[in-house]
Parts: structure tokens; C-alpha cells; sequence
């Protein structure tokens, strides 16, 4: 059990409890010293190390490792997955068109968000991936090192989302690793990108009362994400004792949603998301980094920490 949990985000299927651990417990306790609360940032880590409150990372990155650890590739995935994955590709089209702080992006998608007559479009093993794919990947915000890494990043994300609500293992795995963590002495849960779906999926399944933060998250997105959600209908998970919502005001993943209308308070409770004002975290909007080195987040984990 963890005082404090991590639950990480999409393609880190390369790394470990232990290294994303390193990551994010300085980043963490950086947000909370910029709060100004210092004895309690050096309680998390301090000069290199870990202090005595319990961090623990829900680490569920090595179910998207196919068998040699090569990675999922077009023939391991089913028409349903490739459906959905199409579905998810055209939503973070469709955000980039409204969005995108980037004038050149937005123009891009908006040209490509336009339909293509059915015989112009692709033919192959990713034929109904390719219209969606192919425009994200010339975006500059997916492709800063370009586009060929940025084929395999989009990929590897929208396979990952896919998977995840398409099978029912890596469902329960990512869940599982979750709740590990989550006990009596719990008072936050941290989850980033698709580790806020599964943070809010496993906290339904505890009695433990913790506060959720959330960063990055695209639980909002209504056809491909939310109307997938368990269990239906959407409520705030009975154990939420507070939900403080971060995003980026260039995150196209969590497409600028204030999660609230989304997500009403549990039959008999009153707590609802609460987002909070736009962050600007720079050249990598959607890093969750960025987001645990906020002032306001060294806010939300230190009122949950003396809760």
C-alpha cells in the first residue's frame, strides 16, 4: 500500500515501476516545493532520494509488449481494434482543428478533418487508418522529430487505448495494479493520459476514500473514451473524496475538456471534477512531468497529503 499513487499514461511500455518512479517522484516533489511547502517536498524527495512518504508507481505498461518485445504491429490487432483506433485518430484530428495552438496545425487538420470521396481513400492492412493517421502525423505537435518516429508514437498510442478497452486482460491487469497500491493509508491517486481511464475504472472497485488527480486526461472524449467506461452510467467513483482536473491549454490528448458535465457526483455525495485553469507547460504539453511540476498541483497533493 502507498500513501501516494502513480499511475502512468500511454507507450511506456519500455519502462518500469522503478524508472518511471525516478521520473516523476523529483517532478512531484518540485510541484509541491514551488507550492511553498518545502519539509513536505523534501519528505518526497531530497537529494536524490525518496523520503519517508510511500510513492508507488501502478505500472501496467508491459501488457502492450507483444512476444519478443517488438511491440504491437497491424497484424496483432482485430477489426475492432482498428475501428476504434480510426475512431481516436479522427477525434485528435478533429481536436487539433479547433485547438491546436499552433496556427500551421490547425490549419493542417482543418483541411484534413474535411471527407475523402471513398476512392481516394487508402488501400492496405491500415486502409481505415490511414486517412486520421497520415494527418496526425504531419502535424507538428505528434512529429517534432518527424514523421517517421511520429507514425510510430501515434500507433503505438491509439493501439495501446485500443487495447485496452478491447481486451478484457490488459483491462484487468492495468486495474489490478491499481488497486495493489490503494489502501487504508491512500490519500492521493495520480494518473496521467490513459492512466486517468484507469485510475477512474479501479477506483470504482475500492471502498478506500483518496483524492484523484488527474493531468492530461481524456476521459471527456465521448464516442471513442467515455461511452466506453465502466461502469455506465458515469459517476464519480463512491471512494473520491476530491477530483482536481489539469490540462494543458495546448494537451490535444485531453482535448480541453472540463470533465464535470461528464461525470456527476455518486448517488448521495457531492464531489464533482474540478478543472482548473488552463496550464501552459511548454514545448511538450501532454508531459506529465510539466504537469507534477505545477505550483497547483504541489497545491492539490499537499491539501491531500495533510487531509
Amino acid at each position: 500500500m502507498a500513501t501516494v499513487v502513480l499511475v502512468h499514461g500511454i507507450a511506456q511500455e519500455q519502462e518500469s515501476a522503478d524508472t518511471l518512479e525516478a521520473q516523476w517522484l523529483p517532478a512531484l516533489a518540485g510541484g509541491i516545493r514551488t507550492s511553498g511547502h518545502t519539509e513536505l517536498a523534501d519528505r518526497l524527495w531530497r537529494n536524490g532520494l525518496p523520503g519517508d512518504i510511500s510513492v508507488r508507481m501502478a505500472f501496467y505498461g508491459d501488457s502492450f509488449l507483444a512476444k519478443g518485445a517488438q511491440g504491437t504491429a497491424v497484424g496483432d490487432l482485430d477489426e475492432e481494434q482498428l475501428h476504434l483506433m480510426e475512431q481516436l485518430a479522427g477525434e485528435w484530428l478533429q481536436t487539433a482543428a479547433e485547438h491546436a495552438g499552433d496556427d500551421r496545425d490547425r490549419s493542417t487538420a482543418r483541411r484534413l478533418t474535411t471527407p475523402l470521396p471513398p476512392d481516394a481513400r487508402a488501400q492496405g492492412p491500415k486502409a481505415a487508418l490511414r486517412p486520421a493517421l497520415n494527418g496526425l502525423v504531419r502535424l507538428r505537435w505528434f512529429a517534432p522529430l518527424g514523421i517517421g518516429l511520429a507514425e510510430k508514437f501515434v500507433f503505438r498510442s491509439l493501439s495501446q487505448v485500443a487495447r485496452y478497452f478491447t481486451d478484457e486482460s490488459v483491462r484487468a491487469h492495468a486495474q489490478d495494479q491499481v488497486l495493489a497500491h490503494v489502501g487504508p493509508d491512500t490519500r492521493i491517486v495520480i494518473a496521467h493520459s490513459l492512466g486517468s481511464v484507469v485510475a477512474y475504472e479501479a477506483l470504482h472497485r475500492t471502498d478506500h476514500n483518496v483524492t484523484l488527480l488527474t493531468m492530461g486526461s481524456p476521459l471527456g472524449l465521448r464516442t471513442v473514451i467515455y461511452d466506453r467506461l465502466r461502469p455506465q452510467p458515469t459517476t464519480v467513483p463512491k471512494s473520491v473524496v476530491g477530483w482536481s482536473n489539469l490540462v494543458d491549454r495546448d494537451d490535444l490528448v485531453a482535448a480541453h475538456l472540463d470533465l464535470a458535465p461528464y461525470f456527476p457526483p455518486f448517488p448521495g455525495a457531492d464531489i464533482t471534477p474540478i478543472t482548473a485553469e488552463s496550464l501552459d507547460n511548454g514545448a511538450k504539453p501532454h508531459d506529465s512531468r510539466h504537469y507534477l511540476t505545477k505550483k497547483v498541483t504541489g497545491e492539490i497533493v499537499t491539501n491531500a497529503l495533510v487531509r
